[in-house]
């Protein structure tokens, strides 16, 4: 049985007091269930966070070098985030990868590092409004995660998540039909088990693409549906808890 995950990716957003005032009611609101939770704050708010967390409330990068150290001037590396406390990294999120030029080699060699440093990466995988018009959709998706299963091995996809983020969906208000999310997810899990049928049953893929407190239940409620990357609704206490309950139910 795959335990849910739901993961705030806070982006670039966030002031000390905001963030004091939001993780003491995250802290107050989320206690012990059957749900992993996870927050993602901006960098230099990891150590903020991390000592307001508690005991049901990981913390994870949104990005990281894939070089251990060096002179990479604004980079943050692996040791830095284990340094910190971190568990896990977002890799290979659309905005990175259309606004960063980050290709599926960068996110594969990101995604090595990251499990070799001991942390647990969230891969992002997606496509499109015009891919999936196209009907592209598997294609662009199957492309995005065989690029790092073929780099890296599917043995180190051990305590890897996989996050299906449509970009049409993202931060616009437009979700995918539960029937599109549970579509696409069977297809991921399918193809992880072309590599290793035990790795793809005990694999979470998450859905990240405008999770609400209206629809997380039913997002959540299909079969290989193992929770949510949120983003806008993580900045919002009341609504981060109802869907972190919403996978719980």
């Amino acid at each position: 049985m795959r335990r849910a995950l739901v993961a705030g990716n806070w982006k670039m957003n966030g002031r000390t007091d905001f963030i004091n005032e939001l993780m003491n009611e995250l802290v107050s609101g989320i206690q012990a269930s059957a749900v992993d939770v996870l927050v993602c704050p901006p960098a230099i708010y990891l150590s903020q966070v991390k000592s307001m967390s508690g005991s049901f409330i990981a913390v994870g990068a949104q990005n990281v070098s894939e070089n251990p150290d060096g002179a990479f001037t604004g980079e943050i590396s692996l040791p830095m985030l284990r340094d910190l406390g971190c568990e896990y990294v977002i890799l290979g999120h659309s905005e990175r990868r259309s606004l960063y030029a980050e290709t599926d080699l960068v996110v594969a060699d990101k995604f090595i590092a990251t499990v070799a440093a001991g942390l647990k990466p969230i891969l992002c995988v997606g496509e499109t409004l015009e891919e999936r018009e196209q009907g592209k959709t598997l294609d662009v998706v199957g492309r995005q995660l065989k690029a790092v299963i073929d780099a890296a091995g599917i043995d180190k996809f051990a305590d890897a998540v996989i996050a299906y983020e449509p970009v049409w969906a993202i931060g616009t208000g437009k979700t995918a039909t539960s029937e599109q999310a549970q579509d696409v997810h069977a297809a991921i899990r399918a193809m992880i088990a072309e590599y290793d049928a035990k790795t793809a049953l005990a694999t979470r893929i998450l859905y990240g693409g405008s999770v609400n407190a209206r629809n997380a239940a039913e997002l959540f409620a299909n079969d290989d549906v193992d929770g949510g990357l949120v983003g806008g609704a993580s900045l919002k206490a009341n609504d981060f808890i109802a869907i972190c309950h919403a996978a719980d139910a």
